[in-house]
């Protein structure tokens, strides 16, 4: 082994330039009796004090010459423990080679993050105040170039002005002498404005068109319009729009001073006077009514201001009366005394619910010249007329042709006998809500000539009565039997006879099934049948809506109201009837499918699905696609329905004037937005019980329906009561409450809907315990 000291300069060079630890020199000594190599000749630097045992140690103490032998196990041990420390020094030294290099390079890649953050930040701020300043100039390009094109617009649009004026200027100068000669003249009717020209260049509508368009509008609007021009004013003042008069459309506005005002300016041409519900008129308006020798036509209903000294002054002026209506007033016998004096040629009178006259009063109507012309009489709501009063009208006024008498319960077969007595032409009787009368009311109006019958809420009336009327009255054409619950099938198949039947109403005749209906509809009337009723006849099944699709081909109305039986399959056979262009399906077992039959020939302009649980808005949409005329619309308690299918009513029927979703807890905002975007015609809307609508929904309508009238919003509690009155004010009627909905509406104040049997629970828990 060779001597590292020993070694010459190039190799401790080498050794000093790779860092290498200085090493042992070993110098070779054999001892010739044990061939060992002895430790004191090798020497170093840093001699190890590790392989020393103990006895050298004790022997060194003792001052013994550090002379041991080396064995081949200690050089080994010695190799091993410096390649050991050598590899430790060499791993260590790594590691932190490592680790220093790691760490220069995760700071070099933040500085270099940071730096491409900063680089991006400066090019988004350099485009930033690029853009900014591009849109500050093209701004200010566009502002330039707005009020450039005002500047052109104000120029034209007063070069417009000026050259209309001029010419209205000129053409007003010319014709005011003739307007002046046409104000004169104007109670000469329509036909005296035929000379008149309107030769301003912006009215485009002839003369005739414009007085057609002002005869539709009311008082209001009419004084509006004289407001427009001095063309229109005048002609706002053609005799032809003052002919009929029609307050009524304003009876809250109505004053005395209006009203007197009007016909004093109008008197010679007004022949039909409309003053219903004007409650705040005096004697003032009655005095000028007196003045209208012309008058044929008055309506003075519901007038509380009048008495009998207003009747006395408007009979002593107005002797030309056809049609007078004094019904709800405080009149008594005295003015019936008036009435035959002054009222020779009167035709049509209503006395109806007027409770201070008696039967002395209705004797009056035949003493003197009396009122023997009289054809149509209303005597509704008289509970204090007696059998006497009835014969008094019949020696009077022989010659009616209508009656009326609803509303009364004290009304008997023994009043109607003794008015027929001497009554023989009348065509036509109602009587609404008179439970006592029996079948020998009929036997006694077989004598007269019956065209029209109506009576409703009856439980004498029999089989009987439609047995004579098949014999007797061969000429009827409207039968309305509603509420009669002893007519049956048999009634139905005797009238089958008959061949000019038109109207046929059998509403809640819960006897009627399709044992009467389907011979009825196969007999001589079917074919002309145009009005077809049977609301609430339970027992009524397709099998008659199918006949009533095979046979009635000039039907034009049909009402199945909860008809419960009646299914898809019927109304797919309604589908192919042309003619029916109203139908009410309420409550019928209808669904998307019947719907979509429904709507293939797209004429229906009124359709009542009320409580139809199985429709969607698949079916509603289904429909609308094929109808494009529908005008009344109601789909209330339609549990299943949402914004869409109002969608889909407002996307395609822009011809609504009324329409219902009530009790339909699925409607937002949204389905009203389209209704008012779309249904401008909108007259009557009911939204009640729809809990999600709030008082955006009154906006839109205040925005979109401007000729809405009629507004229920009953159980909106999300609706406020401020905006009911600010967006209601303007209509002529309006309901609304927050409150809960009802039970009745089958969902609670959350939307959801109750289960059969909690349901049921509920209604328990209602009965009282003395019930149970």
């Amino acid at each position: 082994m060779a001597a590292p000291r020993g070694g010459g300069p190039e190799l401790r060079d080498y050794l000093r330039r790779h860092g290498l630890i200085r090493v042992y020199e070993v110098k070779a000594a054999e001892q010739p009796d044990s061939g060992s190599t002895l430790w004191c000749n090798c020497y170093a630097s840093r001699r190890p004090t590790s392989i020393f045992t103990g006895k050298a140690q004790r022997n060194n103490g003792k001052g013994n010459r550090c002379c041991f032998m080396m064995t081949e196990e200690l050089c080994t041990k010695a190799r091993n423990f410096y390649s050991r420390n050598l590899m430790k020094l060499y791993f260590g030294e790594w590691i932190k080679y490592n680790l220093l290099k790691k760490n220069k390079r995760k700071k070099s890649e933040q500085k270099m993050a940071l730096a491409v953050v900063h680089y991006n930040n400066q090019i988004l701020k350099t485009v930033i105040q690029k853009w900014n300043m591009w849109v500050r100039i093209h701004k200010e390009k566009i502002a330039l170039a707005a009020s450039r094109l005002q500047d052109i617009f104000n120029k034209i649009h007063l070069r417009a002005v000026l050259k209309l004026w001029r010419a209205e200027a000129h053409s007003s100068s010319k014709t005011n002498a003739y307007f002046a000669n046409l104000t004169k003249e104007s109670q000469k009717g329509f036909s005296d404005s035929g000379g008149l020209t309107l030769k301003h260049k912006t009215y485009r509508f002839p003369e005739k068109a414009l007085l057609q368009i002002f005869r539709y509008v009311n008082l209001v609007d009419l004084a509006r319009c004289a407001q427009v021009s001095q063309t229109w004013m005048k002609l706002t003042e053609n005799s032809s729009l003052w002919s009929d008069i029609n307050f009524s459309s304003v009876k809250h506005k109505v004053q005395d001073k209006i009203v007197v005002n009007i016909l004093q300016k109008r008197r010679p041409c007004v022949l039909r006077l409309n003053l219903r519900g004007c409650y705040s008129l005096h004697w003032p308006s009655f005095k000028s009514i007196s003045e209208c020798r012309n008058l044929q036509d008055l309506n003075l209903s519901e007038c509380q201001g009048l008495n009998d000294e207003s009747m006395r002054l408007i009979s002593e002026g107005c002797r030309s009366l056809l049609y007078l209506n004094l019904s709800y007033t405080n009149i008594t016998n005295g003015t019936l005394q008036l009435l035959s004096r002054n009222f020779p040629n009167l035709q049509y009178l209503s006395l109806a619910h007027c409770r201070k006259f008696t039967d002395k009063g209705l004797q009056y109507l035949g003493t003197g010249t009396g009122c023997h012309k009289l054809i149509y009489l209303d005597l509704s709501g008289c509970i204090q007329i007696s059998v006497d009063g009835f014969r008094n009208i019949a020696n009077g006024c022989s010659g009616i042709q209508d009656l009326l008498i609803n509303e009364m319960p004290n009304l008997t077969d023994r009043c109607i006998q003794a008015l027929v007595e001497k009554c023989r032409q009348i065509t036509s009787v109602m009587f609404l809500d008179s439970p006592h009368l029996s079948d020998t009311t009929f036997e006694a109006l077989t004598k007269c000539k019956l065209v029209k019958v109506r009576i409703e809420g009856n439980n004498q009336t029999t089989d009987l009565s439609f047995k004579m009327m098949s014999k007797c009255c061969p000429y009827i054409r409207h039968i309305h039997f509603a509420g009669c619950q002893k007519i049956t099938d048999a009634g139905l198949k005797m009238i089958s006879q008959l061949k000019y039947i038109l109207v046929l109403n059998m509403a809640d005749c819960l006897r009627i099934s399709d044992r009467g209906v389907k011979p009825f509809v196969r007999g001589s009337s079917g074919a002309k049948l145009r009005e077809l009723n049977l609301a609430n006849c339970i027992h009524v099944t397709d099998a008659s809506v199918k006949e009533i699709a095979q046979r009635c081909h000039q039907l034009t109305y049909l009402n199945l109201h909860h008809c419960e039986n009646v299914t898809d399959a019927g109304i797919e056979a309604l589908g192919n009837m042309l003619s029916v262009i109203s139908i009410d399906l309420s409550g019928t077992c209808i669904s998307d499918e019947g719907l979509r039959a429904l709507g293939r020939h797209g004429k229906i302009t009124q359709l009542s699905l009320l409580e139809c649980k199985n429709i969607s808005d698949t079916g509603i949409q289904a429909f609308c696609k094929g109808t494009k005329h529908l005008e009344y619309c109601h789909v209330s308690c339609c549990h299943q329905l949402t914004d869409e299918a109002v969608k889909a009513l407002a996307f395609h029927c822009h011809k609504l004037t009324s329409v219902s979703i009530a009790g339909c807890p699925k409607m937002t905002d949204a389905c009203i937005q389209y209704l008012a975007t779309s249904c401008h015609y909108l007259h009557f809307l009911d939204i009640s019980g729809c809990i999600n609508l709030t008082d955006k929904a009154l906006k839109c309508l205040w925005k979109g329906c401007k000729q809405l009238q009629m507004l229920k919003m009953l159980y909106c509690r999300n609706i406020t009561k401020r905006a009911v009155l600010k967006y209601t004010a303007k209509l002529e009627q309006h309901d609304y409450s927050d409150a809960d909905p009802p039970s009745w509406f089958g969902y609670d104040r959350d939307g959801n809907t109750p289960s059969p049997k909690s349901t049921s629970e509920n209604l328990l828990e209602q009965i009282p315990p003395n019930a149970k």
